[in-house]
């Protein structure tokens, strides 16, 4: 099932009031795909992930602890601290796995791509 969900919300039902849920550029594009239609403008379709779901995937397996505790004593004038902590975080970040849910959202809308 494609469309609105927790997880993903299609940027022609997008507007700047959605700013807190989808951030800043995806509330842009749904602007643009609904009030520069009419204008003759295309702006291709597409689909933002929320920020829900990212808190979802951050706190699935306590990822969220992970990054928080790797970030408590932090001396962030140590620029090779600084590196080597973002590196590891970066890769936990990429080892994680989606949320079915998550993931089966991404993939349904997607697909009606």
């Amino acid at each position: 099932m494609s469309g609105n969900t927790k997880n993903v919300i299609p940027f022609d039902e997008l507007g700047m009031d959605d700013v807190p849920e989808v951030g800043g550029k995806n509330a842009s594009l749904g602007e643009m795909v609904v009030n520069l239609a009419d204008a003759g403008v295309r702006v291709p379709g597409g689909f933002a992930t929320t920020a829900d779901a990212y808190r979802d995937f951050l706190a699935l397996d306590g990822l969220d602890k992970r990054i928080s505790e790797a970030l408590a004593d932090l001396d962030i004038e140590d620029v090779s601290e600084l590196t080597e902590r973002g590196g590891q975080i970066r890769q936990w970040i990429i080892d994680q796995p989606f949320p079915e849910a998550l993931e089966q959202d991404i993939r349904d809308n997607y697909a009606d791509l």
